[in-house]
């Protein structure tokens, strides 16, 4: 024989369910403590890096660490550069450049040159550009403008 369960009966395992187990519940919760902020993490985790000790890295082994990648970095720009058949580049200089080691001075004949075997004019077109942009957003905020060919020159010898 089937039992029939009416609202009344309903009702009452509704009540004793929030009466019994609501407070488990919360009793649970509130012993859990750090338990459910450390889910996820742990030793094999990898949502994140590990971070060393800040005791080995000093500055000489990080800026050896930046030279190295830096170097890895040129090396592999030179060896595409060769497999597509472009002009060789001078790795060591390049490094130098890169790490703001003794640059040298750079006239607006050399620099010309040097965005000539860069791929052409398209590098001081774009500096350009970026000139006459800033030039608007001065006009704008009240300044005066730059004048643009000599701002120019000055880019590229900041940039090569």
């Amino acid at each position: 024989m089937p039992f029939a369960v009416g609202p009344s009966e309903f009702s009452l395992v509704l009540i004793l369910l929030c009466v019994v187990a609501a407070p488990i519940a919360a009793f649970a919760f509130s012993k859990s403590g750090k338990g459910l902020e450390n889910l996820g993490k742990g030793p094999f985790s990898i949502d994140r890096e590990a971070t060393p000790d800040n005791d080995s890295i000093t500055p000489q082994v990080a800026a050896a660490e930046r030279e190295e990648e830096v170097r890895q970095m040129v090396e592999a720009s030179a060896f595409r550069r060769r497999e597509r058949g472009e002009g060789d580049l001078d790795v060591q200089a390049e490094i130098d450049r890169l790490l703001g080691h003794a640059a040298p001075e750079v006239s607006p004949e050399e620099a010309e040159e040097l965005n000539e075997a860069m791929g052409g004019g398209g590098v001081r077109e774009e500096i350009r550009q970026l000139v006459v942009a800033n030039n608007e957003r001065r006009e704008r905020r009240g300044e005066e403008p730059l004048d643009v060919e000599p701002e120019v020159d000055r880019r590229l010898r900041e940039w090569s």
